[in-house]
């Protein structure tokens, strides 16, 4: 009987890594269909920047409660899996509680360490939900986050409260089947929060209390991979994602705008002709109008969104009543690459499908509602930027499409003639100090 569990056990195991890792690859694959982009400089910032940012999550506690509370959350997440791999090693070997025996008295302090934070995680949830649900909080009763993005928050946190209801019944039991001296369940002593269980216990016979304790492991674990295998799907996924996204987080100052290589090029060899190559062949597009025309760092932050909302509500456009919202930014680029990755995994191409990032997923009025204030990204907590997103779909349409309003085409041409916003010449620029 053991070693038909010991097979189901290494069956569940290898059908939910095969799943994460098919969903894992896609995105991957999908990510790196974006232009390539060689990012290898200031290591040392770009490591402090993981530590900071996707670690120690530098930016939330500009709201020090929020901030310590999800904090609690993370940590329990990181701390608990110690845990997990114990079970893991469990199923496959039919052991339990295979790292007491090496662990002998501190055991126990460990496993009531996990309690502990397993019992303020379960809080937090419960937390988080009625401050989700119950009270008014603006930006999370916003229009940007009905519908899925607060289902998918929802459903996080109930999984989790289940997940941490389930560990504690299944350390319950085991400790009732320990103080009946029960030849499997090795004497560990006393747990702080299940012990509490353990009373109401009392009562159970052997049996009963074994098939609740394995009812619980297996419903724990089994728990467990569902998670991982939904998190690729989810908003969880910055979990993951978070830490390369910070380390590949621009490190040029805050609302610095990136030169187009191909025009800038263009100016140069204008002043100076004799740089000009002879054989250099002309840029194929200038900015983007699909996802294959940004570059793949943009294309993982896509990925990377926590979908938090507070990117909309620092944009002052978004609190203008202005169509644009940055998170659905991020959300359109994210729907787009999934529409291209599952076209791909059909046809083991890529099928024109007539469709684009700009136009189809994110319309002329958004891109124009931006006023390019990098509020989004001081506001990400990781860093994410919409408006790199925003400028290159901006410059393919003024540039592929010359498609701009009369003031800012006046604007531009300007600048071309004048070397400035102002219809002025530049020999009459200095004209007003002279009436003074």
């Amino acid at each position: 009987m053991e070693m038909i569990a010991q097979l189901c056990f290494l069956g569940l195991l290898v059908v939910a890594g095969f799943l994460f890792y098919k969903r894992a690859n896609l995105i991957r694959r999908t990510i790196f269909l974006g232009k390539s982009d060689t990012i290898y400089d200031q290591k040392g910032e770009r490591w402090k920047r993981v530590f900071l940012l996707a670690l120690g999550q530098k930016k939330m506690f500009k709201n020090p409660l929020v901030a310590f509370l999800h904090l609690i959350i993370y940590a329990g997440f990181i701390i608990i899996n110690i845990e997990v791999l114990e079970i893991v090693i469990d199923g496959l070997t039919g052991q339990h509680r295979i790292f007491a025996p090496f662990l002998s008295n501190y055991y126990r302090y460990f496993i009531n360490g996990f309690e502990i934070l397993a019992f303020s995680v379960t809080l937090v949830c419960v937390i988080f939900l009625i401050r989700r649900n119950i009270l008014y909080i603006k930006r999370l009763r916003s229009n940007d986050l009905a519908g899925w993005p607060k289902t998918d928050a929802n459903l996080i946190l109930i999984a989790e409260i289940i997940l941490m209801s389930l560990f504690f019944l299944m350390n319950g039991a085991d400790q009732a089947l320990q103080n009946l001296q029960h030849p499997h369940y090795i004497q560990t002593g006393s747990f702080v929060i299940s012990g509490s269980i353990t009373n109401k216990l009392t009562h159970f016979s052997i049996s009963s209390l074994v098939i609740l304790e394995r009812t619980c492991w297996w419903l724990h674990i089994i728990g467990i991979l569902a998670f991982l295998n939904y998190l690729p799907y989810s908003k969880h996924l910055h979990i993951i994602l978070a830490f390369p996204s910070a380390y590949y987080s621009s490190l040029d100052p805050v609302g610095k705008i990136n030169n187009m290589p191909s025009v800038q090029n263009e100016v140069l060899y204008a002043m100076d002709p004799s740089k000009a190559p002879t054989d250099a062949a002309p840029p194929s597009t200038f900015g983007a109008k699909d996802i294959f025309d940004l570059n793949w760092k943009t294309l993982m932050e896509a990925y990377s969104c926590t979908e938090c909302g507070r990117c909309s509500t620092a944009c002052p456009a978004t609190s203008t009543g202005k169509l644009l919202s940055p998170r659905k930014i991020m959300m359109s680029t994210r729907d787009r690459l999934e529409e291209v990755g599952e076209n791909i995994s059909i046809n083991n191409r890529f099928v024109d499908d007539q469709k684009t990032l700009l136009h189809n997923y994110i319309s002329v009025e958004e891109l124009r509602a931006c006023t390019t204030c990098n509020a989004c990204v001081e506001a990400c907590p990781v860093s994410l930027s919409p408006l790199s997103i925003i400028m290159e779909l901006r410059r393919s349409l003024i540039m592929e499409e010359s498609n701009a309003p009369s003031e800012w085409n006046n604007t531009f041409s300007n600048i071309e003639n004048n070397f400035a916003p102002w219809k002025f010449s530049p020999e009459d620029r200095e004209n007003w100090a002279k009436e003074i």
